[in-house]
């Protein structure tokens, strides 16, 4: 397992952090470090076509090795890291036959990786890990999809003896600002469908996401002396927070779980005069999503109705953008790409958790954009932030996972299923 190590930690320690304001692709030019290096890596280990376009989307093909035409597949990760937490000079430890006790992320910080807290380390006591110094982020997600990817397809390339069909691959810039998707050649790629390695815990398997929207709320307001303020001045600091006492109680992250959706206030910035407010709403049902959205503009009916007479205008203007929906509507008409992810778990004696992504991946998009693609595990857990892991066994289960799930789809017969591009897959004669 060294050279996945060597080949994750090659991956981390370079600083690929995206910036959702900035309005180029990639967002930053530092990804395109990391993308370059990956174009010699793919062609170092023997794929062919491997091309970067202006936008920094990598691609590559492993031609097939078997004589009778099966489906073109394909395996997609991104190598942005996201600006919530600091990406830069990422420095990893490795943990061999993990204890199941504290974790020492960094003694001087008294920072602690510790079971108490994050139960799900236990699942790895006598594993290998790799964490954070306590400092950064780790940057698994999705640097271990991408270990993962171009892991299975050297082996596959040195094992001619395990047939498979055409696959390509796709690393893409941006995902964690929401526009991973956004310039992703699908024609290009020429898959029938696809699968993001951009999951968590070994064994996770999803079709089923958020519907995502964002909703900017800004609240004007007028400032005066304080110490004659009477009847005058309108604080509109204030007025955020009554609005944010509109919303649903209970419905935020930190208390909801499963298909349960959430608004989520995530930026709160202001003066007297002016005060921004960035809210995102999930839900994984329809119905429900629009009803969330809907409920946003209701509040800010109410309270520009409120201030009407003392305003004399709108106080409050709220924007609200649908960011990506549920692949669910997409996947299910082939849902025998999902049950294939499965089978290739089973074989390899994983237990599958299929569950729905309380979140989304640029395989939700990539689905509505005409290519079907499930979501696999890539490892990582507590991504975001410094108490970011990764198990070095789960990254090569992941591979193993990706090598079984070619092989599968050069073994079995498609005849009767209907591939991602709206077609019978079809056999030679």
């Amino acid at each position: 397992m060294q050279h996945l190590i060597d080949r994750f930690i090659s991956y981390v320690t370079i600083d690929t952090e995206s910036d959702p304001n900035s309005k180029s692709t990639p967002s930053t030019k530092k990804q395109l470090v990391l993308a370059l290096m990956l174009v010699e890596e793919l062609k170092a280990i023997g794929l062919s076509d491997v091309t970067i376009d202006k936008n920094g989307y990598v691609m590559g093909t492993l031609p097939s090795n078997v004589t009778e035409e099966v489906p073109t597949i394909g395996f997609v990760s991104h190598y942005d890291t996201t600006p919530d937490f600091t990406g830069a000079n990422v420095k990893p430890q490795i943990i061999e036959n993990y204890d199941g006790k504290d974790i020492v992320l960094n003694a001087k910080e008294n920072i602690i990786l510790s079971p108490n807290y994050f139960k799900d380390l236990l699942l790895y006591k006598g594993q290998t890990l790799i964490t954070t110094d306590g400092l950064t982020l780790l940057g698994a997600d999705d640097k271990a999809g991408i270990t993962e990817i171009v892991s299975a397809m050297e082996y596959l390339v040195k094992h001619p003896e395990v047939k498979h069909g055409k696959i390509r691959v796709c690393f893409t810039p941006d995902e964690e600002i929401g526009r991973g998707a956004d310039l992703f050649d699908v024609e290009k790629f020429g898959a029938d469908w696809a699968y993001t390695m951009d999951g968590s815990q070994i064994g996770e398997l999803e079709y089923e996401n958020f519907n995502a929207a964002a909703a900017k709320i800004t609240f004007k307001g007028k400032s005066v002396h304080p110490g004659y303020a009477k009847g005058k001045m309108i604080n509109s600091m204030l007025i955020a927070n009554d609005f944010i006492n509109e919303l649903p109680k209970g419905e935020t992250p930190q208390e909801t779980k499963n298909y349960e959706g959430f608004f989520h206030v995530h930026h709160l910035n202001g003066s007297i005069e002016e005060t921004i407010l960035e809210i995102i709403i999930r839900d994984h049902d329809a119905k429900k999503f629009k009803k969330r959205k809907e409920l946003i503009h209701t509040i800010t009916k109410k309270f520009n109705k409120k201030f009407a007479k003392q305003f004399g205008e709108d106080i409050v203007i709220s924007e609200v953008k649908d960011q990506y929906y549920n692949m669910k509507e997409k996947v299910e008409p082939v849902k025998f790409i999902v049950d294939l992810a499965e089978k290739a778990m089973k074989d390899l004696g994983i237990k599958p958790l299929i569950k729905p992504i309380r979140g989304g991946t640029d395989g939700c998009r990539l689905s509505y954009m005409g290519l079907p693609c499930p979501n696999i595990f890539a490892g990582g857990h507590n991504f975001h932030g410094k108490y970011e892991y990764v198990p070095v066994e789960s990254m090569q289960k992941a591979v193993d996972v990706i090598i079984k799930i070619a092989e599968l789809t050069a073994t079995t017969d498609f005849s009767k299923k209907t591939t991602g591009k709206g077609k019978k897959s079809k056999k030679k004669k």
